[in-house]
């Protein structure tokens, strides 16, 4: 089984290759093996990247907005028509199930690009400002070069949603990918110029912990865009504030999921599920503190753990399976590290908590986990754990978990299921988060935005909001009378 491209970048409209730099093992989740060997940039790679991106902005950015708009939307036609290709290297890359990279994996993609190609002409347009005499005008204008730092969690979907704004607003992008998973992201910018995109105008790069700091600090780099962690989030937002850098973070969560007592339990069990065990547990937004309230709780957990169990967990190559692997080995250890944390700190394990029986080989599975009995206090509770582990906690009263909801850090998502929607609308307005949903839980088209709050970040990805995020306005003040000075 091999998934490897014909060189590690893809920089000025072709694949380029420096040996020099740290090799790269892409490893397929499921079986641990070797499936592509890549090289990290080198400051060279870097500095090609970046001067064939500062070429190809200012082409670009000379183009009307739905002369740009054309080439995004071409693109967004490319990657459906690819979606299976695309979807099996994206299985490929991250271990996650072809039923689940078919259906949110390409085609996300495919929608930023169409979504951003179509409001390209009539989102960016300015003001008129009458001053009596005078006047005054606003234009929403590029950026420069963009840097996109991804996550391994949806690494083609990431390439769009920060290429597809920055391009629609006539940047030019240079995205690197996460080293556990290199691989979706050069597709996508081989599609890019296949549909029109000027040479140089998304650029990919590959690179490790050493790579993120050459960009980001780069004197032409005019915004870094990234998806990661909170303590990653912090270190790359510092360095780039230093020079005043603009900065979109899109980083962790805790987040809570609030089911009260009149809720639709099936609906809300499976918005639980969704939001804990979907990606194999690996989406920053997950509802991973999931309050239920007490009249409802052993219902809850007995029908959680009933279709818990049913999950069918295996080749990710197999339609059939509803469950992959996790990323990697590290991240395995990472989550049954904090599954024994949890029983050792007295929570409850209803199900899971360990490897399946059903996982062979050398592959990085984990069983989908309940825990009940779970305190506020306890680490599991607290931290991000970034896999299958679903926190069940007790409640009574809506005040009360309001208050336990917003008790940490983070700040990215929330739900609330319950029959009464003036009291789902009055907690979500409560709850301090940037990413709410009532009765549902998890789902980002493009057409709203997604974000956090608190120390999970700032900006927004998707929706018109994203193109202010990579643009910046300039004001005009026309003077039609004669220039008076009193001196």
């Amino acid at each position: 089984m091999k998934a490897q491209p014909p060189a590690s970048h893809f920089i000025d409209g072709a694949y380029v290759e420096d040996t020099a730099g740290t090799v790269i093992e892409s490893l397929y989740p499921a079986t641990g093996e070797v499936i592509a060997r890549l090289h990290a940039a080198t400051p060279a790679i870097v500095e090609q990247a970046v001067a064939s991106a500062k070429r190809a902005q200012k082409e670009w950015a000379a183009l009307s907005p739905t002369a740009r708009g054309r080439v995004l939307k071409k693109a967004a036609e490319i990657i459906r028509e690819r979606n299976r290709e695309l979807s099996e290297l994206e299985t490929l890359d991250t271990g996650k199930p072809i039923q689940e990279t078919i259906v949110a994996d390409p085609t996300s993609g495919a929608d930023a690009f169409e979504f951003f190609g179509g409001i390209a002409a009539t989102a960016l347009n300015g003001s008129h400002i009458p001053l009596g005499s005078d006047w005054a005008y606003t234009k929403r204008v590029p950026l420069g070069v963009c840097v996109g730092i991804g996550a391994w969690n949806y690494p083609q979907q990431i390439a769009c949603w920060k290429g597809a704004p920055a391009l629609a607003a006539g940047n030019a992008m240079i995205f690197k990918p996460s080293e556990v998973t290199p691989l979706g992201a050069l597709k996508i910018a081989e599609i890019l110029i296949e549909a029109g995109a000027p040479k140089g105008l998304y650029n990919v790069i590959q690179g490790d912990r050493e790579t993120g700091p050459l960009l980001v600090n780069h004197p032409d780099v005019a915004k870094v865009s990234l998806t990661g962690s909170v303590p990653t989030g912090r270190k790359v937002a510092a360095a780039a504030a230093g020079q005043l850098k603009h900065v979109t973070m899109e980083l962790g969560g805790k987040s809570p999921l609030i089911v009260f007592d009149d809720a639709d339990l099936d609906s809300a069990i499976s918005g639980a599920m969704l939001g804990n065990f979907y990606s194999t547990g690996q989406v920053c937004s997950n509802g991973t503190r999931v309050f239920v309230h007490k009249a409802i709780k052993e219902q809850f957990l007995a029908r959680a753990k009933a279709r818990t169990e049913a999950i069918v967990i295996g080749d990710p190559q197999d339609e059939a399976t509803q469950m992959g692997p996790l990323v990697s080995f590290a991240q395995r250890e990472k989550v049954l590290a904090y599954t024994e944390k949890g029983k050792a700190e007295g929570a409850r394990l209803v199900t899971g908590g360990g490897i399946p029986n059903t996982a062979s080989g050398e592959g990085y599975f984990v069983q989908p986990t309940i825990f009940a009995d779970v305190t506020d206090d306890m680490t599991i509770a607290r931290e991000e754990i970034f896999g299958p582990v679903m926190c069940v906690l007790d409640f009574e009263d809506e005040s009360e978990v309001i208050a336990r909801a917003n008790a940490t850090e983070f700040g990215l998502a929330g739900g609330v299921f319950t029959a009464d929607l003036t009291r789902a609308h009055r907690v979500v307005d409560q709850l301090e988060a940037g990413t709410l949903w009532i009765n549902t839980y998890n789902l980002c088209p493009v057409e709203i935005p997604f974000g956090g709050s608190k120390q999970s970040g700032f900006g927004r990805e998707n929706s018109a909001e994203a193109l202010s995020h990579y643009s910046e306005l300039k004001t005009v003040y026309v003077g039609m009378g004669k220039c008076e000075a009193p001196y």
